[in-house]
């Protein structure tokens, strides 16, 4: 990877952690002690659009895959806050909340991307 490719890496990935914020502060906003929404969509949708740049394959070239996929959706989804959010619940007494976000988050990211996939999978290549 050559010096250019890797600055747009890093890039994109800040962009991306900067678009999961803006994202997680508009859907929990005054909702300090209530299931962390937030997050699950971003880790949702992200899983799903990693899955379709995946089942795009070809279509898109490799420097785009790594630039889009690796950076962006790499800084845009995080499996830590998801880890540290059910932590949280669990220390409130939410032990169901804890249980449905972990288990929840997974199933859904799974499916999302299977399904982004398949989709971008329909397209000639």
């Amino acid at each position: 990877m050559n010096a250019g490719m890797m600055i747009a890496l890093v890039v994109a990935g800040g962009v991306g952690a900067g678009i999961r914020y803006v994202i997680d502060v508009v859907l929990t906003r005054g909702r300090s002690d209530a299931f962390p929404i937030g997050i699950l969509v971003v880790n949702v949708t992200g899983s799903a659009l990693l899955g379709l740049l995946t089942g795009l394959g070809t279509v898109i070239g490799a420097d785009v895959l790594a630039v889009l996929g690796i950076g962006l959706l790499g800084g845009y989804t995080t499996f830590s806050t998801v880890s540290v959010e059910t932590v949280r619940l669990a220390r409130r007494g939410r032990r169901d909340w804890a249980v449905v976000n972990l288990f929840g988050t997974l199933a859904a990211a799974v499916v999302a991307a299977a399904i982004g996939m398949t989709v971008g999978g329909l397209f000639p290549r």
